[in-house]
């Protein structure tokens, strides 16, 4: 009876997966799969076994290839990167494989993994025996990896699969094993490895003439002294079975009427059958973290409700603050959570007492000591929330229309104006968020003159007004009376009014003789945080039109009916983009309001735009100067006094038309 020969071994492939891989699968899963879990297809490399001898103890040492994937092992197509004009080294031998990622850990855990790995069994067993081409090395050894991304913690949970089909009888060695010279290629198998078919009779692999005889052997990842590489299964089970094979390589076959069984999923660290994790939250910096986890959120957005955001839009926007009190830390935090990552804030005031209740960038500590300045408070509270935001603090005062400039700040004041006319001209979106109306004059008219997206916010007490200031249709920034009037529910198409277009009044001193309740901003304390929001809101999806600043308000959702002028109305991707919305919170309700521009606006007008492209500092001194200065120059005196003129004559009313009026009064 002959001899029990040993059992061939074959040692398991192992994975090496860089942290570039995640990197990779991460911005894959948020820009291109989103909730799509479809395979995938992987490249992987890995190396072939060698021995080294270690200078210190002069023994040899055994260094096995593991299977390397990489930012690169993704294919073209997947996310944009291409691994063709990468080098591989002679000793780098490549392996496809299918990557399956899921959505939600309970999807990875109940996986019928014995079911994706019996599938990939078809698909080798169908290459070994299919006569129509004969297999590659690479095609009887794919691999699969399926995966859950934690996306919140960067913790990537992960398991690799090298199915191989088991043989039966086992490969057995029938002589033992000896160096080889690798030059004698025709060598390398028939004096190491041989089968016994079922009579105990040895079978040597003699005289292979295929392309196997010179691959097979190079290709071992494995470095152990009495096993074989992985790979090699399914190498030598071909050899055994393929009728492909012109000259067959056995003289004697026992065939196996069906596929073999399939085996081949990774072991964990632990030695057992089961998933990996791999946590990258340790190993990255934690501002690049905070970074990424702010963008996951709104990236998320694009998943299901909103694939057509443009989050990159938001993101580089630069916003200009003008005051940074309830208003400004209310929205600065809003657009903060939106992806905005260059804030300015500017104030010329400090922290009191009574701000830090009610402004959220704020604390009792900045209040002692005469108060810290706010603008600078505020933006290093924003950079303490997030260190990636890039926020500055200027303390500035504006220059307001019926303050008067004493002689010995004439100076001062015309820095003040370039300083704001800078800061204006490095950012798109200007908020005006100020406690007083003639503080936002100056900057309104900048806005206009330079063709920005002017967003303004006021309170009443329980009342509050988010807008837009309008920008003319045209390239032209020059105002223009409006003939067309604004139909209600229909986009609007003429010029927008600004803050100042209702007025017929010129922006006036209001800060001096007030009382207390006067001087302070009362007001329910919640609207400032409703009205904010909101603010910032527009401003988003007012981005998020193909017009941007010069969109239509009151826009229909695609899908509506052509309205109004019978165009084909055109909807930002997060709904219409009003002109002003008044909240009323008594009422708990809003009010959508489209204002047109008035060719008279002491804000917007040509007289008013002109005058300051011709001589900034010459208009500001004369509005501060002369609380008329600005009625005169845009004719808003001579409607006072044509005015006044009718009610002095009196006018008739006609008693039909008086009645009416009453009628639709009572109604």
């Amino acid at each position: 009876m002959a001899a029990e020969q040993p059992v061939l071994q074959f040692l398991p492939l192992s994975t090496s997966i860089a942290p570039s891989f995640w990197h990779a699968l991460t911005s894959l899963k948020l820009h291109r799969l989103k909730l799509d879990d479809a395979p995938l297809e992987l490249t992987g490399h890995y190396a072939k076994g060698r021995s080294v001898t270690d200078k210190t103890s002069g023994q040899t040492v055994g260094i096995s290839g593991a299977l390397e994937l990489d930012e690169h092992s993704f294919q073209l197509d997947h996310v944009g990167a291409s691994d063709a004009a990468r080098t591989t080294a002679t000793d780098r031998i490549r392996l496809k494989g299918t990557l399956r990622n899921f959505n939600t850990i309970e999807e990875f855990k109940q996986v019928d993994k014995a079911r994706l790995l019996e599938e990939l069994g078809d698909q080798i067993w169908h290459e070994m025996t299919s006569t129509a081409s004969a297999p590659t090395h690479e095609s009887l050894n794919p691999f699969l990896l399926i995966t859950f991304a934690d996306l919140k913690k960067y913790r990537y949970y992960y398991w690799c699969a090298f199915p191989a089909l088991v043989q039966k009888p086992a490969w057995e060695v029938v002589e033992g094993w000896k160096e080889v010279d690798l030059s004698e290629q025709e060598k390398t198998f028939d004096e190491a490895v041989a089968l016994l078919d079922e009579a105990g009779k040895a079978i040597p692999l003699e005289q292979v003439r295929t392309a196997w005889a010179n691959d097979v052997p190079a290709q071992d990842p494995s470095s152990h002294l009495s096993a074989l590489g992985w790979p090699v299964r399914n190498v030598l089970s071909y050899l055994s079975l393929s009728p492909s094979l012109s000259t067959p390589p056995i003289r004697t076959l026992r065939l196996i009427a069906k596929r073999p069984s399939v085996v081949g999923w990774e072991k964990n660290d632990k030695g057992k059958l089961g998933p990996r994790m791999a946590d990258l939250a340790p190993l990255m910096d934690p501002t690049r973290l905070a970074d990424q986890a702010v963008d996951l959120n709104l990236q998320l957005m694009r998943w299901r409700i909103l694939p057509s955001l443009d989050l990159e839009k938001v993101k580089h926007t630069k916003c200009l603050l003008l005051g940074a009190g309830t208003l400004g830390c209310y929205v600065a935090r809003t657009l903060m959570a939106w992806g905005v990552r260059k804030i300015t804030l500017v104030d010329s005031s400090t922290v009191s007492f009574s701000n830090p209740v009610r402004q959220p960038l704020f604390e009792f500590a900045d209040s002692l000591a005469g108060g810290k300045p706010k603008a600078a408070t505020a933006a290093e509270a924003l950079k303490r929330i997030y260190p990636g935001v890039d926020a500055t603090g200027v303390e500035l005062a504006i220059p307001m229309p019926g303050h008067p400039i004493p002689p010995t700040a004439v100076d001062s004041v015309r820095a003040q104006l370039d300083a704001l006319e800078k800061l204006v001209n490095e950012h798109d979106v200007v908020y005006l968020l100020m406690d007083s109306r003639e503080s936002r004059w100056l900057p309104t008219v900048m806005g206009a003159a330079k063709g920005k997206l002017v967003m303004n916010v006021a309170l009443g007490f329980d009342t509050f007004l988010a807008m837009r200031h309008g920008l003319p249709p045209s390239d032209s920034a020059a105002s223009r009376p409006v003939s067309t009037p604004a139909v209600p529910g229909a986009p609007y198409r003429g010029q927008l009014g600004c803050y100042y277009c209702n007025d017929i009044v010129a922006p006036m001193d209001s800060l001096s003789d007030r009382t207390l309740d006067q001087m302070c901003t009362v007001t329910r304390p919640g609207i400032a945080s409703i009205a904010s929001s909101t603010a910032v809101e527009l401003m988003v999806s007012v981005l998020q039109h193909p017009l941007g600043a010069r969109a239509p308000s009151d826009i229909a959702p695609p899908g509506d009916e052509p309205r109004g002028d019978g165009d084909k109305a055109v909807a930002s991707p997060l709904g219409i983009v009003p002109h002003q919305i008044r909240g009323f919170l008594a009422r708990f309700e809003n009010l959508k309001i489209t204002g047109q521009a008035y060719d008279r606006c002491t804000g917007c007008s040509q007289a008013i735009l002109s005058a300051y492209r011709t001589d900034a500092f010459d208009l500001v001194q004369r509005a501060c100067e002369d609380a008329k200065y600005l009625e005169r120059l845009t004719g808003l005196d001579k409607l006072e006094e044509e005015t006044e003129k009718m009610l002095t004559e009196g006018v008739e009313w006609d008693d039909d038309e008086e009645e009416a009026g009453e009628n639709e009064d009572e109604f």
